[in-house]
């Protein structure tokens, strides 16, 4: 196959991964709007956590490096080193989808929640009980500081314990009811963005807890620039300080940050009981809970059928790959593969073009 053919054939079978990237994205920033899940755990669940991060990371050192290079006249090379690490193949596709999403569903959401709140908050406690199984199950597979790996030990499962009662304590004060300022809006967004790195935190419910929720979903229905700029401003610099800080906790403390995860998603589950009145404090479920039992388990299926769909997809690529692995290893005089030569880590191995 020549080389133009073979170039118009990879960008035809680029479209369907696109397609499913801009799926991605508005799976994630449907989740944004909704209070009690996480954006970060369904980034999570479909696959994009690591590269989201790792692409965030590349991209804020480009910034720095840019800044911090210019004025001294050494140019733009390592900003663009760092720039062109990140896989804008997937980031581009996402951000669309997560913003159209946000768009589309802040209307959406604004008036079911004000007028089913009981319906909402069991649709989003089983949302995110299912998705509670991410991170703890993540941190089981985690290896331990020597290497090894095991089950949860006795101090980790205290560990998650003293996180879930900090979080139901949190989740427990009433809603807070601040004057939007510049200022608080920047360093409400700041810290809800938090959200997109942290799996396991909500940024909607954070921005409830702050008394944003709704005058942020208005903002957007309304097209109110100034308030949205004076947000992603935030935001922005929310993932600039703390984006850096995830990465080095799930490189170096991958396991421990994940135990901690898990008792903080256990405990915000406080925060979604389906029965409470305006100051948090928990009631008795009513004449309503069949509806938001047959809510609850809805949103259960739903981030369940993810959870097994990605855990599906995992297995085969891994197979794959160690189909082609051992395809590369050498059997006997004669071996395809050269000794001490790296085998090919691929899903596929790569294309061998012969003459003839």
């Amino acid at each position: 196959m020549g080389e133009t053919q073979r170039h118009r054939a990879a960008k035809q079978s680029s479209w369907p991964a696109h397609g499913l990237n801009l799926v991605r994205g508005a799976l994630i920033g449907t989740a944004e709007t909704v209070p009690g899940v996480s954006g970060g755990t369904v980034a999570l669940v479909v696959g994009v956590y690591d590269t989201a991060i790792g692409s965030a990371s590349r991209l804020v050192t480009g910034v720095r490096l840019a800044l911090a290079d210019l004025p001294r006249g050494r140019g733009l090379s390592r900003a663009l080193h760092e720039v062109r690490q990140v896989q804008w193949r997937v980031i581009v596709p996402l951000l669309v989808g997560m913003f159209a999403a946000l768009v589309l569903m802040a209307g959406l959401v604004e008036g079911w929640v004000e007028e089913q709140p009981v319906h909402s908050r069991a649709l989003f406690f089983g949302l995110v009980l299912a998705s509670l199984w991410v991170p703890f199950s993540l941190a089981s597979r985690a290896p331990l500081p020597n290497g090894a790996s095991s089950p949860w030990r006795p101090g980790e499962i205290l560990v998650a314990l003293v996180s879930a009662a900090a979080a139901f304590v949190i989740v427990s004060l009433p809603p807070g009811e601040v004057e939007a300022t510049p200022l608080v809006i920047v360093a409400a967004a700041a810290i809800a963005v938090s959200a997109l790195v942290l799996p396991g935190l909500s940024g909607s419910f954070l921005l409830l807890t702050f008394g944003l929720y709704e005058r942020t979903l208005s903002a957007v229905n309304e097209r109110d620039f100034g308030y949205l700029g004076l947000f992603a401003l935030g935001a922005l610099l929310g993932l600039a300080s703390f984006v850096k800080l995830m990465q080095w906790l799930l490189e170096n403390r991958q396991r421990i940050t994940l135990v901690v995860l898990t008792g903080v998603v256990a405990g915000c589950l406080r925060a979604l009981w389906p029965w409470q009145d305006e100051d948090r404090a928990l009631l008795a479920p009513d004449d309503q809970l069949g509806a938001a039992i047959g809510f609850a388990a809805l949103g259960f299926v739903v981030v369940a059928g993810f959870a097994v769909a990605e855990h599906i997809t995992k297995n085969r690529r891994e197979a794959a790959a160690r189909a082609a692995e051992t395809a590369a290893v050498p059997d006997g005089a004669g071996g395809r593969h050269r000794a001490g030569a790296q085998p090919y880590a691929g899903a596929v191995p790569p294309r061998q073009d012969t003459e003839g």
